[in-house]
């Protein structure tokens, strides 16, 4: 019995983590500004990592971390690539373009 409720608690928050990566695609979907979608983009990331955390401990298997630790560096990599692009217009050669404008 004592085994069941955590159980019980983390099936509740996966359900959650579940509902609250719908509610960031409807923000994904409607939001008025890019930085809306960029930040609802980061969000949803962060909500995966968290999914997979949790449906790792659920099934016992703890490989799942190291999965989920693999999407978080890709999730930070992306937000700070499509930032750089929204900038910059252009994702490599930053330096070169500044150094042609001196």
């Amino acid at each position: 019995m004592m085994l069941a409720i955590p159980n019980f608690i983390f099936l509740v928050a996966l359900i959650l983590l579940f509902i609250a990566m719908i509610l960031v695609l409807i923000r994904l979907y409607k939001g008025p500004t890019l930085y809306d979608r960029v930040l609802s983009t980061n969000s949803f990331g962060t909500n995966t990592v968290l999914f997979i955390g949790v449906l790792g401990f659920l099934s016992d298997r703890p490989d799942f971390l190291d999965i989920a630790l693999l999407y978080a560096l890709i999730n930070f990599v992306a937000t700070i690539a499509i930032l750089k692009f929204f900038r910059y217009r252009a994702i490599g050669d930053i330096l070169i373009k500044r150094e042609l404008k001196k």
